[in-house]
């Protein structure tokens, strides 16, 4: 019989699937890292239960713990589901930017929910960066995840996302191109790729309010690029220490409408019911187009399932509101 243990056995392992009528327009094979086959139907999946047992190892996270986590929705599914099968508690923090799908599903899976607001600086006191580290200071054996500087997170990409990428590819990969945020995704995996081949090129995409591409570029944190943007999962208002930028070649910025419509574009053109963050990088990535040959072969890594975006991008009502379809 073949059987999982139990479901954090499930993780990893994804599909790669090939996009066919949206990057006809470019001249290469191009494929999805189709992350949402993990049971939290995210790639966070993958770095939560990573950063977990590194914790529970050396002792930060002790049997029945509360594990505080500041998070855009789906590093804390992760984290819960594995909380879950090894008797944690959780109370994760949420900017109240994030869809109410997201709030929902983490309530629903046992978690304690806190929303923080959006359009406050990292440092203020109200911040979910500042909540979620107040929280870990107040409650008894807690222990404060921090995915933006937790190694464990770029660790785990570096020996499951990037390995996969390769062996799927055979070797023949060119480019990866990935949204970030946390950094842990596009350092982990890129750091791994660079190993097996120097010449394949990390792309990574960034939303306008994000500082990610000014600092890759002048290595200036600019403070006047920072304003509230709505696409959900990618850029930053701080420079997370998984996010290597000696790995990465190069971002490109994608507008919150851009990545709405080609959200909704995924959906009815490729039958790919994705997240906000996916639209965004394959805006990116035709909009990196003179950067690819007949021969390339580009694999673009999709976050998240559409289920968490239905109120948002996949609400007509919502995106006319927005001024993102007429």
């Amino acid at each position: 019989m073949e059987y999982a243990k139990n479901i954090l056995e499930t993780i990893g392992n994804t599909p790669l699937v090939k996009i066919n009528k949206i990057t006809k327009e470019l001249p290469c094979l191009v494929l999805s890292k189709y992350e949402t086959f993990n049971p939290g139907n995210s790639v966070k999946d993958r770095m939560a239960l990573v950063m977990i047992e590194d914790a529970e190892a050396d002792g930060r996270l002790k049997p029945g713990g509360t594990i505080i986590e500041g998070t855009s929705g789906n590093t804390g599914m992760g984290l819960a589901l594995a909380a879950i099968v090894k008797g944690y508690k959780c109370i994760f923090v949420l900017s109240d930017k994030q869809s109410k799908e997201k709030m929902d599903i983490l309530e629903a899976v046992g978690a304690e929910v806190v929303v923080c607001p959006t359009a406050v600086e990292p440092t203020d006191p109200r911040s979910y960066y500042s909540v979620s580290k107040r929280l870990a200071e107040e409650t008894p054996n807690s222990w404060y995840v921090n995915q933006y500087d937790n190694p464990s997170n770029t660790k785990a990409h570096y020996e499951s996302t990037g390995p996969e990428i390769w062996r799927q590819t055979d070797g023949k990969i060119t480019h990866f191109v990935v949204g970030v945020g946390t950094g842990g995704t596009i350092s982990g995996v890129g750091k791994y790729l660079k190993e097996q081949n120097p010449d394949i090129k990390i792309w990574g995409i960034d939303t306008y309010g994000s500082v990610f591409k000014k600092y890759h570029e002048t290595g200036i944190f600019d403070e006047n690029e920072i304003y509230p943007y709505v696409t959900e999962g990618i850029g930053e208002d701080i420079l997370p220490k998984n996010v290597d930028f000696d790995i990465i070649d190069g971002f490109t910025k994608v507008t919150d409408k851009d990545a709405a419509v080609y959200t909704q574009r995924l959906a009815k053109e490729e039958g790919m019911f994705l997240g906000n963050s996916a639209g965004a990088a394959v805006k990116g990535l035709l909009q990196l187009k003179e950067h690819f040959t007949k021969d390339d072969v580009v694999v673009v890594l999709f976050h998240d399932h559409g289920s968490r975006y239905v109120g948002k991008m996949f609400n007509n009502n919502w995106m006319r509101k927005m001024g993102y379809i007429d």
